[in-house]
């Protein structure tokens, strides 16, 4: 029967309850736009004076354009996040395996209830132990790298002697976005069709070719998208980062050295209670630089998954 020969008794009747849960859906998702374009136009609107003030008239640029100010704090809210993304991911992803793969299940239970605890503990007491206990231990092995690996230009030195670097801070972050993506990771080898790897096994496969070839290639997209949590987790952390860095405007891949660049939530955190007039605006605009780091990074992530996609491992 064709579409023109239906009759109106003939077409599905919709029910309410469908009704009233499409339309929910659809207003959540209106809502969620609505709200990120009311953030970016309020952004927009309050970095204009950033920009079109003189930087003669606001204190915290200190004689230099707005470009010469935010790039510094851009470059390092990019270079830790990469470094504490860098650090996390191979741990993560080998937790993951070993939970969902080779724990035995008491163990693996145990362990997936302590990875989500450490999700919950606040930014604050991370920022406490990598300024407090992290920083101190980590200084002799700043002095060694400096002493030894100077040639290298990411271990130039001097070292630090307090251990506040951006590696430290790295180390930090690391630890705070590990929950995270190994809880996404776990879920996503988990739901790997078992048939897939019964018959990886069955071929005569170790368990690694096993996960190397039917876990891995299912999982992916889930892990691109759990680095991708990760990072804007690392991103947009704030107060973790002010607590270890010894800040400062300069763009520097020195690990290990006192000179440290610092990010733009930590400089937002830490100018903003003092900033007045214009100052502000120039603080909101680095946030909206921010935004549109986060937004790039996101998008970025995107087209790689959906580049991926075609095979999921379940096709």
């Amino acid at each position: 029967m064709t579409a023109q020969a239906l009759t109106g008794r003939d077409r599905p009747v919709r029910r309410l309850g469908d009704t009233l849960f499409s339309g929910g859906a659809s207003t959540a998702g209106a809502i969620i736009l609505a709200v990120l374009a009311a953030v970016a136009g309020f952004l927009i609107a309050q970095s204009i004076p950033a920009v079109t003030t003189p930087a003669e008239q606001i204190s915290i640029l200190r004689g230099r354009s707005f470009w010469e100010y935010a790039l510094p704090l851009a470059f390092g809210t990019l270079w830790a996040a990469a470094l504490a993304l860098l650090m996390a991911m191979p741990l993560s992803i080998g937790i993951a395996l070993f939970i969902s793969h080779y724990a035995p299940r008491r163990l693996a239970s145990v362990l997936g209830y302590v990875v989500d605890l450490l999700a919950a503990v606040p930014s604050v007491v991370f920022g406490l132990w990598g300024a407090n206990v992290l920083a101190r231990a980590v200084q002799p092995g700043y002095s060694w790298l400096a002493d030894n690996l100077s040639w290298i230009p990411l271990f130039a030195g001097p070292a630090s002697g307090t251990g506040r670097t951006i590696f430290t801070a790295a180390i930090v972050l690391a630890v705070m976005v590990l929950p995270i993506i190994t809880a996404i990771c776990r879920e996503v080898f988990l739901q790997t069709p078992r048939l897939h790897e019964e018959a990886a096994l069955a071929l005569g496969a170790t368990r690694w070719e096993m996960i190397r070839m039917a876990v891995f290639p299912f999982a992916r997209a889930g892990i691109v998208s759990a680095g991708v949590l990760g990072l804007g987790r690392a991103l947009g952390e704030t107060m973790a980062v002010a607590m270890v860095l010894s800040p400062a405007l300069v763009i520097n891949v020195d690990l290990i050295s006192s000179t440290n660049p610092t990010t733009i939530a930590a400089n937002i955190a830490l100018s903003f209670p003092e900033a007045y007039g214009a100052n502000v605006n120039v603080l909101i605009a680095t946030g909206l630089l921010l935004f549109a780091i986060t937004l790039v990074v996101n998008t970025i992530a995107r087209v790689l998954v959906n580049r991926r996609k075609d095979f999921s491992g379940a096709n």
